[in-house]
């Protein structure tokens, strides 16, 4: 018996799927991997996606991961309050 016309295309599909998930989870990953080494780019996410930063600090705090967000907000204030001091001197 031949095969089915629609096979071939079906299987391009799939695997055009599964590239498109494989590409998902390493930039999900990667992204994972920046916000929890660097600070100051989770003060940036903060600025452009706050929901991102969201999703990240829930994560953590789900894994029983807590002070992150706290620690994050104590720099950032102490960063503005600097810069605010020292242009109004």
């Amino acid at each position: 018996m031949a095969p089915k016309p629609l096979e071939p295309l079906a299987r391009k599909l799939m695997k055009g799927v599964m590239a498109v998930e494989l590409l998902g989870v390493v930039g999900a990953y990667f992204l994972f991997h920046r916000m929890n080494s660097s600070a100051e780019f989770r003060n940036t996410m903060s600025q452009r996606f706050p929901s991102v930063l969201e999703v990240y600090y829930r994560s953590n705090e789900w894994a029983g991961i807590y002070g992150i967000r706290e620690r994050d907000q104590e720099a950032w204030s102490a960063k503005r309050d600097c810069a605010t001091s020292s242009s109004s001197s």
